[in-house]
C-alpha cells in the first residue's frame, strides 16, 4: 500500500471546516515563482502545473530505473499547494485583482529526497520531456505557527473562511503574522476539472504569532 501523505497526516491536509491552530514542521517542496491570475489559461501559473508534476512523478517512478534514492519507499504524490500575496495589500488578498497575484506553487518532497535527488530528476525531466525546468526549485520551509481550516465551495467565496479563521486566532490571542517570508497558504484537495465549484475542498492556511499586550 503506497503512503498517502494526506491520510497519514491529516492534521496537515485534512482539517475540519472550523478553525484550528496547528505547528507546521519543517518540508521540502518541488517549487515554481511565477506572476499573473491564476485562472488564465495561458497564463504562467498554468504552466507552472506542470512543471511540477513532471519532476514530481519522475520522482515518485524513479525505482523503475537505474538511479536509486536511498530509503525510497512507494507514495502518494502529495496534493498541490500554493502560496500567494499581492506586493500592495500584504496580509490580505484582493480577490477582484487577481491579475497582480504572485505565487509560490508547491508540491511536497518526502523526505528521503534529497537535494541531489532532486537535481538528477531535473535533469532527468529535462532529457526525456526536451523541456525547459529551470524554473523549478528545491525549496526548505518552516512554515510554523498557523491558523487553518477546511474551505469547501468556489476560491471566490475564501474570504468568508478566513474571516472565520482571523475571529479564532484572536480570540486565542494570536495575530496574523503574513510578512515578506510568510504567506497565504492553499492546499489543493480537489481537482477543479473534475469536481463541482460548490463542492471544492481547500485548506486555507496563515501564519500566526502570539499577541503582544502593552501593560502601561
Amino acid at each position: 500500500m503506497a503512503f498517502d501523505y494526506k491520510k497519514e497526516y491529516k492534521e496537515f491536509y485534512m482539517p475540519k471546516n472550523k478553525p484550528s491552530i496547528v505547528k507546521i514542521p519543517k518540508m521540502n517542496y518541488i517549487a515554481v515563482r511565477g506572476k499573473g491570475n491564476p485562472n488564465d489559461e495561458n497564463g504562467e501559473y498554468k504552466q507552472t502545473i506542470g512543471l511540477l508534476y513532471a519532476i514530481a512523478f519522475t520522482i515518485k517512478m524513479s525505482y523503475k530505473g537505474n538511479y536509486k534514492i536511498d530509503g525510497y519507499f512507494e507514495y502518494v504524490v502529495p496534493p498541490l499547494e500554493g502560496f500567494w500575496w499581492q506586493e500592495e495589500n500584504r496580509g490580505t488578498i484582493d480577490y477582484n485583482h487577481k491579475e497582480k497575484l504572485n505565487f509560490i506553487s508547491m508540491i511536497r518532497l518526502p523526505d528521503f529526497v534529497t537535494k541531489k535527488d532532486f537535481e538528477w530528476a531535473i535533469e532527468e525531466a529535462s532529457k526525456k520531456k526536451k523541456q525547459d525546468f529551470s524554473k523549478v526549485e528545491f525549496l526548505s520551509y518552516d512554515e510554523g505557527m498557523c491558523v487553518q481550516c477546511m474551505h469547501v465551495g468556489s476560491y471566490d467565496n475564501e474570504p468568508a473562511t478566513i474571516n472565520l479563521m482571523q475571529e479564532y486566532m484572536i480570540e486565542n490571542g494570536y495575530q496574523l503574522d503574513i510578512t515578506e517570508d510568510r504567506f497565504h497558504h492553499e492546499i489543493y484537495l480537489s481537482d477543479p476539472r473534475r469536481c463541482e465549484v460548490s463542492k471544492l475542498k481547500t485548506v486555507i492556511r496563515h501564519p500566526i504569532k502570539k499577541e503582544i499586550i502593552n501593560n502601561k
